[in-house]
């Protein structure tokens, strides 16, 4: 069942967003060369504590941590641990905080250290990807709009979107429906409706979009073990357009 939103709880997203797109914003500072992701996650819980905000994810299904951290062939539901963090690895944060009993949830992706010409334009493109998919969360449209418009970006580069995770609803539930693939077709899926709002999530790799299941029964990475990147959004639907909750401006 699809919960759509009042104008008052989107503005107390809004504001749970903004403190959410701060915290990851200092988090992403942080994360350099020499870093263990499992400090990047402490610094969550404080950062956290700090705002008065609850992680959203720890204890969702028994995950243990507040913060997934994805490093470079990791695509989704990297566990924070005592890797160290190397100059050139492509760092992928996502997090999500509860304020005022609703969600929102944000991932974005960044290169420690130096970069190079490939792994900026596979940046680069997964930012647009995510840009042209929020473009159409409007009235009228279908959730295969949005999904459509990340495939697109994504392919058009030859790369690959994900087909085994989705994003989804978001609210007093940390994942509601509907679930928003990163492929699909114009005119397929749920219609969008005003006060709607949605976690976009835009999740690629650089070769197959085949996906294994690590032996800690969480993380994901790409078979072939190819680069991969994520970027995410909450944005509500409004009658004057797609409003993005999660930025810190």
């Amino acid at each position: 069942m699809i919960i759509l939103k009042t104008d008052k709880e989107i503005q107390k997203m809004q504001v749970g967003g903004k403190i959410l797109a701060f915290i990851l914003d200092e988090l992403l500072r942080q994360a350099q060369d020499g870093i263990t992701t499992i400090s990047l996650d402490q610094l969550a819980d404080e950062l956290c504590e700090q705002n008065q905000v609850i992680p959203s994810f720890k204890g969702y299904e028994g995950y243990e941590h507040s913060l997934v951290t994805c490093i470079n062939e990791e695509i989704v539901h990297g566990i924070p641990s005592n890797r160290v963090l190397k100059d050139g690895d492509i760092l992928t944060l996502d997090f999500g905080i509860k304020y005022q009993g609703f969600h929102t949830d944000m991932a974005k992706t960044r290169v420690v250290g130096k970069s190079n010409q490939e792994k900026d334009k596979l940046l680069q493109v997964g930012q647009m990807a995510l840009n042209n998919a929020i473009d159409q969360a409007q009235i009228g449209n279908r959730i295969g709009a949005v999904s459509y418009a990340m495939q697109q970006a994504i392919e058009g580069a030859s790369f690959n979107v994900v087909r085994i995770f989705v994003g989804h609803g978001v609210g007093v539930d940390l994942h509601e429906d509907p679930e928003i693939p990163c492929f699909g077709e114009i005119g397929e899926g749920v219609l969008i409706k005003e006060g709607m709002v949605l976690a976009i999530e835009v999740m690629y790799m650089v070769g197959s979009y085949q996906v294994t299941i690590l032996s800690d029964g969480w993380t994901a990475v790409t078979k072939d073990r190819s680069l991969s990147a994520m970027f995410e959004h909450t944005v509500a639907v409004t009658k004057n357009g797609p409003v993005i909750m999660t930025k810190a401006d």
